[in-house]
């Protein structure tokens, strides 16, 4: 059997359920979670593209990322020069070329490959830092955002709002944050830093109430790193300690886990 055959066997979920508002769908595999949450936003875009001159959707970064984008970008019969992206956090003071860099990490990935109507990038190496959420948060104003493709991190956080600056009512679109100790930490295990002091203590990131304006939400997390968060996600309080919480009151959010994401359950 195929590598391909594998993938499209285990592209459907074994499992769903609901929490709150959240649609949850489980997947056998990493594959077959990223093959299905790929054809579904693949699928969304075309969908708005035929009732709308443009599309306009907010892409996330990551490791756990990775699958998914490689797979949307492979699907065809997509008009991505009428389709407008955005990317959702940057570390501040990071050169767009660093191997951390999240601009360098959408243009390889993504940019290059479909070439997007436009990408509008967060200039992390900004000398303006508060002007530069002004101006981001002036592009993402410019139109309704119709999909946001996010991830969970270790510690529960959405884009970076991790816990101690995670706030549901946000009155930012955009805003610069101080890490946490927890996801400086992830940085390094993912491999993106040599060890917790090269990472940057500050980044910019798109607001909890920003991600969760787009009219349709995939929520992308494998790999057992991520159980405990997806446990407190679903099965915590809705607050701020657990930034990802709010998606069980996004009824047009879909959660999508592998096996090993959904171990805790």
């Amino acid at each position: 059997m195929s590598d391909t055959t594998v993938v499209m066997a285990d592209a459907d979920p074994v499992r769903t359920l609901q929490t709150d508002a959240l649609r949850v769908q489980i997947y056998r595999s990493a594959a077959g979670l990223a093959a299905d949450a790929a054809r579904i936003a693949h699928r969304f875009l075309r969908e708005t593209l035929s009732r709308q001159r443009q599309a306009t959707a907010i892409l996330a970064t990551g490791n756990s990322q990775a699958a998914f984008l490689a797979a949307l970008v492979e699907l065809g019969d997509l008009e991505w020069s009428r389709v407008v992206l955005f990317h959702m956090d940057e570390y501040l003071g990071i050169d767009p070329g660093h191997r951390a860099s999240f601009r360098r990490y959408m243009r390889e990935r993504v940019e290059t490959k479909v070439r997007p109507g436009a990408f509008h990038y967060l200039e992390g190496d900004t000398l303006l830092p508060l002007s530069e959420c002004e101006r981001y948060g002036r592009l993402l104003s410019a139109q309704p955002v119709d999909l946001c493709c996010l991830g969970i991190g270790e510690n529960g956080h959405i884009a970076f709002n991790d816990p101690p600056v995670a706030d549901f009512n946000d009155p930012h679109k955009v805003k610069l944050v101080k890490l946490d100790e927890a996801c400086r930490q992830q940085q390094v295990g993912e491999g993106h830093f040599p060890d917790v002091n090269a990472v940057p203590q500050y980044a910019f990131t798109l607001t909890i109430p920003m991600l969760c304006s787009a009219r349709r939400m995939l929520c992308i997390v494998p790999e057992r790193r991520k159980a405990h968060a997806v446990k407190e996600t679903l099965q915590g309080q809705i607050a701020p300690a657990c930034p990802a919480s709010i998606l069980r009151r996004q009824a047009h959010c879909t959660l999508f886990l592998d096996s090993e994401a959904a171990s805790l359950l």
